[in-house]
């Protein structure tokens, strides 16, 4: 037992001890530049060491890890910040934003990947990874279309270009044009970015309270994934243009079922204070932690590798979501 157990986690150490380095002495910096914070400190110093000395193949089972579970844990615990309150300030409008926006990137991506030349399943997967969560919707989208793996492969390459580049550049955009304004520049960020780490990750550039409702906005479009593929699986089969494999059960991610049954908990019985602040410290590490991993795995090399065509499809992705994003914030009076 305890020989598999190290087989088993042994390898996670390189890459789980450098990101916990990193995360480390971006706190230890942020002492001395409290305006930027741990958290942006973490990815940005990630983004520097991943590309420069830190490029080891046997540190990615390890940063995966960081990225991936600590976030999701980060999440549930970030539960015991939120209340029915909290979420309350969302409102229909803010419900209204996200059903739009879904619809609007679903629609527009389609169209623009028809009109691009892709095929209608690299077109149907770009929609989906767009419009909820990223790689996962993508996974959860390609069996029920037929999808193959390559071309699988070559859309979540792509939607996370994107994403990570509007993780880099909205944060800015959002306070440029809406200051302080905590509810549009979460939904700015929920309403657009691709996944959970990217929304997190933007969000913390502005600061913690924009992460907390930033993930309000990310969770309600993750809970209409079991629709979006369905819809998608139903599109597929009238237009019989492939072997469409039986439906998959698709659940929601089990990070985000805790994160609300934290919430509900946190709403209905008072827990001490020591409990909520134990919470949050330690969710805040697990996510710079998650941030420095992100960071330590984003390859800029990846972005010269793309076609043309795979770049245009993002860019104009891209440009349609942040223009359907402003657009929608206004008509929904969110802010």
């Amino acid at each position: 037992m305890e020989n598999a157990l190290l087989k088993k986690y042994t390898p996670l150490l390189p890459g789980l001890g450098l990101s916990v380095s990193v995360a480390v002495l971006a706190k230890i910096v942020a002492i001395f530049l409290p305006d930027l914070g741990g958290a942006t400190l973490a990815i940005l110093f990630g983004i520097v060491l991943g590309n420069t000395f830190f490029k080891q193949e046997v540190l990615a089972v390890g940063t995966k890890f960081s990225e991936s579970v600590l976030l999701e844990y980060s999440v549930v615990l970030l539960g015991f910040t939120v209340t029915f309150q909290t979420i309350s300030h969302l409102g229909f409008n803010g419900l209204g934003y996200i059903i739009a926006m879904m619809a609007t990137v679903i629609i527009s991506t389609i169209l623009i990947g028809k009109r691009l030349g892709f095929s209608d399943n690299m077109s149907t997967m770009m929609a989906g990874g767009n419009a909820v969560c990223g790689s996962s919707a993508i996974g959860a989208i390609a069996p029920s279309i037929g999808a193959k793996d390559d071309e699988k492969g070559q859309v979540i390459t792509l939607v996370n270009l994107l994403g990570t580049v509007m993780m880099l550049t909205l944060p800015f955009l959002g306070t440029m044009l809406y200051g302080k304004d905590l509810l549009a520049n979460s939904a700015l960020l929920g309403g657009t970015l691709q996944s959970v780490g990217q929304v997190v990750a933007g969000a913390s550039l502005i600061n913690p309270e924009t992460v907390s409702y930033a993930m309000l906005f990310k969770i309600t479009r993750i809970i209409f994934l079991v629709v979006v593929v369905f819809v998608f699986q139903q599109r597929a089969q009238k237009q019989g243009t492939a072997q469409v494999q039986h439906l998959k059960k698709v659940s929601v991610p089990w990070y985000v079922i805790a994160f609300l049954s934290v919430c509900i908990l946190n709403s209905c019985v008072k827990l001490p204070q020591f409990f909520n602040d134990g919470a949050h410290q330690i969710g805040t590490w697990f996510e710079t932690i998650a941030l420095a991993a992100i960071g330590l795995r984003l390859d800029f090399k990846k972005f010269m590798k793309e076609g043309l065509s795979f770049l245009t499809y993002g860019l104009l992705v891209g440009i349609v979501q942040t223009l359907a994003a402003l657009v929608l914030i206004h008509l929904f009076r969110i802010g």
